[in-house]
């Protein structure tokens, strides 16, 4: 039903193949729960007309924070996974406890005044960085400058269940797993991040580094990656690249190509050139849809003909690029993931 805004209890029998006695008494438990709500009915066939149900959205709320360096971003989310509210607050990180109850008092303020706080289940929070989710440790984060940095007085400060994830693990969630069963998600923002679902699950490999996918090496003695490297992929297709190291806006560039500026075209040419590269590597080493997410993956939706034809140049073995999706979500991916979580969770309980 997550899937699936509104549909009807026959179709719901036809798409799990289950009787209709079983679906019949399970959606009457939803419907009188309140997850579930009628919201219409079907066009006559001659019968009777089949009523039309549907998701409550309102039935509960999850929150969700994405951190990065400077910044902390959040949303409200209903079970629709509509954005009913959203804010972004310039907040430094540091590791000193005072930021996790700066950010447990920001928290506070975003949700005054909101009647979902009520139907509030948790807290997802999304962090740039490798998470060991039982032990609740980001074992190391090169964006915040932090290493084996414990989650627990964050989550204390918080005061209600809080789930952590990667960032990009978060922004792949914040995909439909029905649509996306197989999928890459490439996070395209200040720095590049990756992650995978296969058959609608996260892998996150041996040591939770499954879909690091910027510290490929995409130019062999290369630019200088920020790990130390030379020739890593976050080199070439961060939104850094074309930010300049932050020292201009995305916004900034992208309106730098629509007025024909030679310099930032050559630039964005040269950027297009290596994410190319780097999806038909992941292609071939796949086969899986690849989603372009983040920040540049947010604007891309205008370029992906030009994006498609360089990929098709490296690609001998394929005729189209309809594998190449854009995201959901081209701004809250992270925050939203994280905060979907809490919907899985939940539902699978009831």
């Amino acid at each position: 039903m997550l899937n699936n805004h509104v549909t009807s209890k026959a179709e719901i029998a036809k798409e799990l193949n289950l009787s209709m006695p079983t679906v019949l008494a399970n959606v009457n438990d939803l419907l009188e729960k309140g997850v579930l709500e009628e919201t219409g009915e079907y066009a006559s066939t001659g019968g009777r007309k089949a009523k039309s149900i549907g998701i409550n959205k309102s039935y509960c709320h999850a929150m969700g924070i994405l951190i990065t360096a400077n910044h902390i971003e959040m949303v409200l989310v209903n079970l629709g996974d509509e954005i009913i509210k959203k804010d972004r607050i310039r907040l430094k990180f540091t590791a000193e406890l005072s930021y996790c109850t700066e950010v447990a008092q920001k928290v506070k303020t975003f949700l005054e005044g909101e009647l979902a706080k009520d139907t509030l289940l948790g807290i997802g929070v999304a962090i740039p960085g490798i998470i060991d989710q039982k032990e609740r440790i980001v074992l190391k984060s090169h964006a915040l400058g932090i290493e084996n940095y414990s989650l627990r007085f964050l989550e204390q400060a918080l005061e209600i269940p809080v789930y952590f994830e990667n960032d990009a693990n978060a922004a792949m969630l914040a995909e439909k797993k029905q649509k996306y069963p197989n999928a890459i998600y490439l996070s395209l923002n200040h720095t590049l991040g990756g992650a995978f679902c296969i058959d609608g699950k996260l892998f996150r490999g041996q040591n939770q580094k499954a879909g690091e996918f910027g510290h490929m090496i995409l130019v062999p003695g290369g630019r200088k990656c920020y790990c130390g490297k030379s020739g890593c992929a976050d080199a070439y297709c961060a939104a850094s690249v074309l930010t300049q190291d932050n020292r201009q806006s995305l916004d900034a560039f992208m309106e730098k190509i629509e007025s024909g500026d030679e310099k930032t075209l050559q630039t964005w040419n040269e950027y297009l050139d290596h994410l190319a590269v780097l999806i038909s590597n992941l292609r071939m080493a796949y086969d899986m849809d690849i989603i372009l997410g983040g920040d540049v993956g947010g604007v891309l939706s205008d370029y992906m003909i030009p994006l498609g034809e360089k990929v098709m140049a490296y690609n001998g073995f394929e005729h189209d690029v309809s594998y190449l999706k854009n995201c959901s979500y081209k701004k809250e991916a992270s925050a939203v993931g994280a905060a979907k979580y809490f919907f899985t969770k939940h539902m699978g309980e009831l």
